[in-house]
């Protein structure tokens, strides 16, 4: 069996697979590997470990190396530059009066791509702020459109729990979550009250859904009540009793 580590990107990101090759790794340690994106900065989530061919999406990528002082300067130095770019961005969305909203910029570790991500409501046709963008930049431009539930989980926020939104502090990726889920933990379906800060279905109704439906299979539904025909009754009885 192939021996991994679990990588992530972002604090809250999915986690990939990637072969430590030679290198020492241990778990937190950061790391260079090559991804189709280029080559990336991660942070090692999961231990180097054993795992069956079935869990190996192929090709199973080797770790470059270990990541070096100069490696954690790179970062902040992109970090810097992110900031920068986000600002330039909106100064040019806002030129060419194009209906979008900045979310997020993201450079690759070497700097080979600059990722800028979006929302709107419909198509936005952005080539001639891709234009600008490439003429200032001299790199590579990717404006990527994401859906509202992203949003969440790049910007964060408080969820209704008064917890940071698990999009943004732990949950790796979506998982489908339906409204058949709270009819079946017995939830109010106000929609105010079963909706993230993204307007969408909370992701926790997912945690205990599979618990409600198990002790909902074993449960009789509730009985009918049973009737009392009073003429059936036999001796004194005070009917201000009955109507307590």
């Amino acid at each position: 069996m192939p021996t991994v580590i679990g990588v992530r990107f972002k604090p809250a990101g999915k986690i990939y697979y990637f072969d430590p090759d030679k290198h020492e790794i241990n778990f937190n340690d950061k790391v260079i590997v090559e991804t189709a994106r280029g080559i990336e900065f991660g942070h090692v989530v999961v231990a180097p470990k054993e795992i069956t061919e079935e869990e190996v999406i192929q090709p199973l990528k080797k770790v470059l190396r270990v990541a070096t002082e100069e490696d954690n300067e790179q970062v902040k130095i992109n970090e810097e530059k992110e900031n920068e770019a986000l600002r330039t961005c909106q100064d040019k969305i806002n030129e060419h009066q194009l209906p979008m909203k900045l979310i997020e910029v993201e450079y690759t570790f070497d700097n080979s791509k600059i990722i800028f991500f979006f929302t709107a409501e419909g198509r936005v046709d952005f080539r001639e702020l891709v234009k600008d963008l490439a003429s200032i930049f001299r790199t590579r431009i990717e404006l990527r459109q994401i859906g509202v539930r992203d949003e969440a989980k790049m910007l964060g926020g408080i969820g209704a729990c008064g917890r940071v939104l698990c999009c943004h502090s732990f949950l790796g990726d979506f998982e489908p979550v339906s409204i058949k889920m709270a009819k079946e933990q017995h939830l109010s379906l106000n929609p105010a009250k079963i909706s993230g800060i993204c307007g969408r279905l909370m992701c926790c109704l997912k945690y205990e859904n599979d618990v409600y439906m198990e002790c909902n299979k074993g449960c009789n539904k509730r009985a009918p009540q049973a009737e009392i025909k009073i003429e059936d009754y036999e001796g004194d009885f005070d009917l201000t009793k009955l109507e307590d």
